[in-house]
């Protein structure tokens, strides 16, 4: 009986595992895939009226800033931040699964219906919230770095610094709570976004699964197609909460995200709050692609290595 338990145990432990590994590891992949135009959602949502455009931005990023320092700007920071979400996320995301089961009286973690898995994404979301906002505030302070100087001319060498000293500057001026300048919203943005996320991405890799199949044998094509439908589903749903929370924490707004919402609309209009939407959906879908292909493949190597 007891080694039983321990079995079941360490065999908990191990998904836990394979779950936290394959999710870094498809963090890593979609920061590479996608940053050029991260880089751009960030310029468009917070200083809008630098650019007439997507396409205008990329430009002017590309001629003043260069590859690397301009539309590669942050990258350390958002891999950092995509691997600490995306391991807290998917191993979250199975310990919320076996929770969504165990609630409705589903057998198997497999057979959860797709309002089961968005359930289980939904509750997976809070707690990567608190690993994702501290890395993101840096990585977004650093993508918007020139057009902070620009508006602000003062503070053009206190910004025009690396993840560590921009780090230690924040630590320096406000404390450890600095660095979750935009916890609310980023959790107001993650637990709804990830609820159609992970719904979006589960219900059409069931509809692409060939009949007789499990999920997990759909194939490589019908996982990026379901990646790329969840990606989207996530962004169209909550980029307006996303606008919000890069301005709060590019700028250091005050007040709270309610006030900074209608500040927004009633200056700039409801428009505002879609700034930089096309390129974050151009770039979704083949980063969500890459980041569930890697994701999917790697946790099946490691179950055949290590539990099958």
């Amino acid at each position: 009986m007891s080694s039983k338990v321990n079995d079941l145990r360490d065999r908990k432990f191990i998904e836990g595992f394979i779950n936290l590994f394959s999710g870094s590891l498809g963090g890593a992949v979609l920061v590479l895939v996608g940053q050029p135009l991260d880089t751009v959602k960030v310029k468009l949502q917070t200083f809008p009226h630098l650019y007439t455009g997507p396409w205008d931005c990329f430009k002017q990023t590309l001629r003043l800033e260069g590859f690397t320092r301009g539309l590669y700007a942050g990258t350390v920071p958002a891999i950092i931040a995509n691997v600490a979400e995306n391991s807290v996320l998917f191993a979250a995301y199975g310990g919320c699964q076996r929770l969504v089961a165990f609630a409705t009286n589903t057998p198997r973690v497999e057979e959860l219906t797709t309002l089961g898995n968005a359930t289980a994404g939904f509750l997976a979301a809070f707690f990567s919230s608190f690993s994702l906002c501290p890395t993101e505030l840096i990585k977004v302070q650093l993508q918007a770095a020139r057009e902070l100087a620009l508006s602000n001319p003062a503070a053009k060498t206190k910004y025009r610094v690396n993840a560590f000293s921009l780090t230690k500057s924040i630590i320096k001026r406000d404390g450890i709570k600095g660095m979750f300048r935009g916890l609310l919203s980023t959790i107001a943005r993650e637990m709804p976004g990830y609820f159609v996320f992970f719904g979006g991405y589960e219900g059409t890799r069931y509809l692409l699964t060939p009949k007789g199949c499990d999920k997990e044998d759909c194939g490589a094509l019908a996982t990026m197609a379901a990646g790329a439908v969840g990606g989207v589903c996530f962004w169209t749903v909550i980029f307006p909460v996303d606008v919000v929370k890069s301005r709060i924490q590019v700028s250091s707004l005050g007040g709270s995200f309610y006030s900074n919402t209608v500040n927004i609309v009633k200056k700039e209009g409801m428009l505002a709050l879609y700034a930089g939407l096309t390129p974050t959906l151009l770039r979704t879908m083949p980063a969500t692609a890459a980041l569930f292909l890697t994701y999917e493949t790697s946790k099946k190597l490691l179950n055949n290595l290590f539990l099958n």
